[in-house]
């Protein structure tokens, strides 16, 4: 046990020194260590490091997007408080009247709400087990440096420093551990390789979305108003519709789409689960991707399809044959009442992927619901109902963020991605064409023809969007561009919840409506003063 003790305090003590020393161009410290000791003694200390990691401009960036990231490289943290508010509250400078406003916020233990009023919520905690090598240590500690540095930067002596680490063998004696005050792990960086300074300093390119030549002209004006179009500019329209019959499955793009009260008529009625009964999602299969269903309308049947598998099809006739309960995830987020699609279906896809699985519908008088918060006036105690979606009812994005997003990602790869394949990998319901990036996230609500959406809040992109929605591959360098491209967060389009239909029969969202968006803070864009300007309806 004693060498295990000296061991895995070594690796701590190892990367607790480097990460002390990493430091951008500004001198701001890439990461703030929560510490009681200086890491000197194991007596006292375990191989633990709690941290957050900051921004140049000294701001937390959120723990779960440093998880998100981490998991790109096979890396697994621990996230949040811990089970140990005190030590939470003491270290992050918390009181318990800050810890009530986090509850009233919304923020639970075990969500991905990190940040609350530009406050870390909780922090990134890594471990050292007897298992664990110094290999293990310098991967952490690269991937800290690619993740917060520019690899095409060439003033990155860190980079190249941690690309040269040596591992030198470990004496089986113990004597490399006998004196804790001379701890010095295997691994090391050269003085030369450091420079002359204790801190390591890195050069950042840090990427902002480039503002519109003509900012629109913006007024303060009544929130029940709703604007004709953008002064000056074109209109805001739908471009592509998109529903996914199967979570996670590839997508089936429409020009015109029924929709209900849960949302687009049949997006996300069913699910692929494992033996266990739990869902299955392309983070776990990204072969899912290749799934390719589609809803007849007239025929009453969603039909499957995948290279080298024979065509099956499912009936949209509610069946509540086999009823089966779905365990609480974060991918469901409420437990849900489905039923069994049958044989057929299970064996198809347990061929597909290679492992037993089934498919699985939820049920009719079963369906998943909320209540809507952020909705304004005489429905804000409405019951939202949700199909098998994880957030809200619709996910939608913009062209303009995505051709913005585009160009950063297009400096990191040899082959840049078609803007049809990124608008595939961040998985929308619904995409617009407005005239300037990033602007949909000022929108407190929209409307669609005669639709009525709120918008709800961003969306927290996770490594889904790394993968290649026609082949299956995977590539960081999406996520990671999105997440320097975006600063603090990964957030990528806005969720909407559309307000209850008051009648029994659907609606119909098509592509080529005109979007009339209200802005936050009761201001939205002002009317066109030229007949010239209006927009056809």
């Amino acid at each position: 046990m004693e060498k295990i003790k000296q061991h895995t305090f070594a690796l701590a003590h190892y990367t607790y020194n480097v990460l002390s020393t990493l430091k951008y161009a500004n001198g701001a410290p890439v990461v703030r260590i929560y510490s009681d000791t200086d890491f000197s003694n194991p007596d006292v200390q375990g191989p633990i490091i709690n941290f957050n990691v900051l921004n140049e401009n000294g701001e937390v960036i959120g723990f779960s997007q440093v998880e998100k990231m981490a998991s790109l490289h096979n890396i697994h943290v621990r996230t949040g408080c811990f089970c140990n508010t005190g030590a939470c509250q003491m270290h992050l400078g918390i009181s318990d009247e800050d810890i009530q406003r986090n509850l009233q916020a919304g923020h639970v233990c075990g969500d991905d709400i990190d940040i609350i009023d530009g406050r870390p919520t909780g922090s990134v905690r890594i471990s050292f087990g007897y298992m664990s090598s110094f290999e293990d240590a310098q991967t952490f500690l690269k991937f800290i440096v690619a993740t917060r540095f520019s690899k095409s930067d060439t003033e990155i002596p860190f980079q190249s420093s941690v690309t040269k680490l040596t591992t030198e063998p470990v004496p089986d004696d113990g004597t490399y551990f006998k004196n804790a005050d001379k701890l010095s792990p295997g691994t090391h960086i050269s003085d030369k390789e450091f420079g002359n300074n204790s801190s390591v300093t890195v050069k950042t390119v840090d990427w902002q979305p480039a503002k519109s030549e003509s900012e629109s002209i913006r007024a303060t004006v009544s929130e029940t108003a709703v604007p004709t179009c953008r002064g000056g500019g074109n209109p805001i329209t739908v471009t592509n519709i998109f529903l996914y019959p199967i979570k996670s499955c590839s997508a089936f793009e429409v020009t015109e789409w029924p929709v209900g009260n849960p949302g687009l008529l049949y997006d996300r009625n069913w699910m692929v689960v494992n033996q266990n009964g739990v869902c299955l999602t392309q983070k776990q299969e990204p072969r899912l991707c290749l799934v390719n269903p589609s809803i007849d309308l007239k025929q009453k049947i969603m039909v499957i399809q995948a290279e080298g598998m024979d065509t099956i099809s499912v009936s949209l006739e509610e069946n509540t044959g086999k009823e089966a309960v779905i365990c609480e995830s974060k991918v469901c987020s409420h437990r849900v009442k489905t039923y069994d699609c049958g044989e057929e279906t299970a064996g198809w896809f347990s061929m597909f992927l290679g492992r037993p699985c089934r498919l699985i519908r939820q049920s009719p008088d079963k369906k998943n619901s909320m209540q809507h918060k952020n909705t304004k006036g005489p429905t804000c105690a409405t019951s939202i109902s949700l199909s098998l979606v994880n957030e809200a009812q619709y996910l939608l994005i913009n062209v303009a963020s995505i051709l913005q997003l585009k160009e950063h990602i297009s400096a990191r790869l040899e082959e840049p991605l078609e803007i049809e394949e990124l608008i595939r990998r961040f998985r929308a319901n619904i995409v617009i064409s407005a005239p300037e990036s990033f602007e949909e996230e000022e929108w407190a609500e929209i409307s669609i023809g005669a639709l009525r959406f709120q918008v709800v809040g961003p969306c927290s992109r996770c490594q889904i969007i790394c993968i290649d929605q026609q082949s299956g591959e995977r590539n960081k360098e999406v996520l990671q561009s999105l997440s320097a491209a975006r600063g603090r967060k990964t957030n990528f389009g806005v969720y909407l919840m559309n307000q209850p239909l008051c009648s029994s029969f659907l609606d119909t969202l098509s592509v080529g409506s005109q979007v009339l968006p209200v802005l936050k803070e009761n201001t939205e864009i002002q009317r066109p003063t030229s007949s010239e300007e209006k927009c056809s309806g």
